[in-house]
């Protein structure tokens, strides 16, 4: 190789040396001038930094916990309202299936007091029907009377009077008297009881409400009587045997 070679490589080795060094020099500068708080580069690139970062936590922190995929935390989400919502449908039904109960128990209640009432009402109704029925003794002078009562209601006429003197004149006043030697009698329909009635008469001019038998004496004078009341207008234009 040649001076010149040589001494020219020499010359741009020595140059190639110093702009290493050049270079090296303002990379050390520029490193330098990076680190250092209140360099113009510095603030210029912080705030990239600072404005990127908190973008990406934040879509990184919607629904999900730490550790946890974005679509994983979503869902999580979306199960927790589904069971709460079904939780407040139960808790929504059983207060609703509560106040029925409460609202049927109440009626049941009300519906169990008003028969009550009812029964008590009746009954009173009742006492106090039975307080004014009158009570009319067990002789001649009660059956007469008990019997006008009922034939009051019947629309039957007739007077204590027109009964008594018949009743007398029949039967003496006796409820057990019966005639077994008369026609009737010897027809087998023997006269009985106060006003001597045959069977067949009674039978026909019988009053509901009074007992179905001729030795009854209330039955007896009320049936006697609405035989006389249909044949002669009332017992009371009775004087004789009818």
């Amino acid at each position: 190789m040649s001076a010149s070679t040589r001494n020219g490589f020499s010359r741009l080795k020595k140059n190639h040396k110093l702009s290493l060094a050049g270079v090296a020099t303002l990379s050390a500068a520029a490193i330098g001038f990076t680190v250092i708080p209140g360099n113009a580069a510095s603030a210029q690139t912080e705030p990239q930094n600072v404005a990127v970062a908190p973008a990406a936590a934040t879509v990184a922190s919607l629904g999900k916990t730490e550790g946890t995929p974005l679509h994983l935390g979503l869902s999580q989400q979306q199960t927790t309202i589904e069971l709460k919502a079904k939780a407040d449908a139960a808790a929504a039904k059983a207060k609703a299936q509560t106040a029925a109960k409460v609202k049927a128990t109440a009626a049941a209640k009300a519906k169990a007091e008003a028969a009550a009432k009812e029964r008590a009402a009746v009954k009173a109704a009742a006492s106090r029907a039975a307080a004014r029925k009158p009570v009319f003794a067990d002789n001649l002078d009660g059956w007469i009377k008990e019997a006008l009562s009922i034939m009051k209601k019947e629309g039957i006429p007739g007077t204590y009077e027109g009964i008594h003197r018949n009743i007398i004149r029949e039967s003496s006043g006796n409820p057990k008297a019966i005639n077994n030697w008369d026609i009737n009698a010897q027809n087998g329909v023997p006269s009985i009881g106060l006003l001597q009635i045959i069977k067949p008469t009674f039978d026909t001019y019988h009053v509901d409400g009074t007992k179905k038998s001729q030795w009854d004496p209330v039955a007896n004078i009320v049936a006697s009587c609405n035989y006389a009341a249909d044949r002669y207008g009332s017992m009371d234009n009775v004087n004789s045997a009818y």
